[in-house]
């Protein structure tokens, strides 16, 4: 399978979120909420203080541009009141008062400058990668894009082959709904692509806005929990079919999981008001059945071998740190301690989706991860399915 990756491009969210600032903002929203006395406890768990956003609070905190009357429009509800008998005065005096009402932000309204926002930090971690791989547009024969909270026709393969001016002939493949698992399976796609052509230069850039999924109305213990969790992050890299001076990382295998009858358990819906992420407190459990697969994956793998192969970092990314707990339980006893650490640094500032592998993996390469090391890479995402690769530092 032999890939090669050169060191990530990682682009964190540059309006600093602070957890206390969340919890005011919704304590002050919805004071009354079964989970309201317990909000401080709650959010001290989740062990995040900061996270960085594309997007400041302010923005999705704030009311829409139109007022109580935007669904039916000022004209029909003159004529509604003036039908029931309301005198002109009284009409004018009710419509003031409903256009008074704050509403929601539409769709639009929210995801528009999100998009913008997805496209512009695309662009500035593929420039990035490439000048960390040394290599300039004109030699990317291929990129992978994703970007799940921001759906968009065309997407930011495009975008981003129109601004970065990549060549007519360079194939672009999307991959919007891959989700938490972009990371691993953006580079497992990539592996196949440089094994069928070993000289192709394959460009991976993910771009996930997750803070518009922060839904101010939504007064559920799973919305307050998704209100503290993610953070905004662009990520890219290159990935070579031969070594190249900048790589760091051979890839030598790749493992796929799905199970089935999980679809619900995590997804995003499109409402009225934008995209909410909804979660099913079963997702956990079922995440760790994929982590149980993997692990026999890798036992079978290197079965001639049982006691001598161990991984030197894990590069998870499993939905929470619930799962990097169950990761360490689970894993077989002879493995050594802290494989997860830089795992559960990338998570005191936030859950990154689909570009936490990335983050992840720039961390342990600038930790100083030695040539030799034995690298696992992992990711869970709603479906619910699973991509983990093993590989080597070089």
């Amino acid at each position: 399978m032999a890939a090669y990756l050169c060191p990530p491009a990682v682009i964190h969210g540059e309006h600093t979120v602070r957890t206390s600032q969340i919890v005011a903002e919704v304590r002050d929203r919805h004071p009354h909420a079964p989970w309201a006395p317990r909000i401080d406890g709650i959010a001290a768990s989740t062990g995040i203080e900061t996270r960085g956003w594309m997007l400041p609070l302010e923005a999705a905190v704030a009311p829409g541009d139109g007022g109580g009357l935007r669904t039916c429009g000022v004209g029909p509800a003159q004529e509604a009141l003036a039908r029931d008998g309301f005198s002109p005065q009284d009409v004018d005096r009710v419509i003031a008062a409903l256009e008074a009402i704050p509403a929601p932000q539409t769709v639009q309204e929210r995801t528009a400058p999100a998009w913008e926002a997805v496209q512009s930090y695309g662009e500035r971690a593929a420039r990035g990668a490439l000048q960390i791989a040394g290599l300039d547009a004109a030699d990317v024969d291929c990129l992978i894009t994703s970007h799940s909270t921001t759906p968009a026709l065309p997407g930011l393969d495009l975008a981003l082959s129109n601004r970065l001016g990549l060549r007519s002939d360079t194939m672009l493949l999307p991959a919007t709904q891959w989700a938490c698992v972009a990371g691993t399976r953006s580079l497992a796609l990539a592996a196949d692509l440089v094994a069928a052509d070993p000289d192709r230069v394959v460009l991976v850039v993910i771009s996930e806005a997750l803070s518009t999924t922060y839904q101010p109305a939504d007064d559920t213990l799973e919305s307050l929990i998704v209100r503290l969790l993610f953070a905004d992050t662009a990520v890219a890299a290159v990935v070579t079919g031969r070594p190249r001076h900048e790589s760091v990382l051979r890839l030598d295998a790749a493992w796929h999981h799905t199970l089935p009858g999980t679809q619900d358990l995590h997804r995003l819906e499109t409402r009225a008001d934008g995209t909410h992420f909804v979660m099913d407190r079963r997702g956990p459990r079922a995440v760790q059945e994929t982590v149980t697969a993997m692990w026999e994956w890798l036992r079978v793998r290197y079965e001639d071998a049982p006691d001598a192969w161990h991984p030197d970092v894990l590069l998870a990314h499993p939905g929470g740190t619930r799962v990097l707990e169950y990761m360490e339980q689970t894993m077989p006893d002879t493995w050594p301690s802290g494989l997860l650490d830089h795992s559960r640094e990338s998570y005191t500032s936030g859950n990154r989706g689909g570009a936490a592998v990335f983050d992840i993996l720039r961390r342990a390469h600038d930790a100083g991860q030695k040539s030799g090391d034995r690298a696992v890479l992992y990711a869970a995402a709603p479906g619910l399915t699973a991509t983990a690769l093993e590989g080597e530092w070089l």
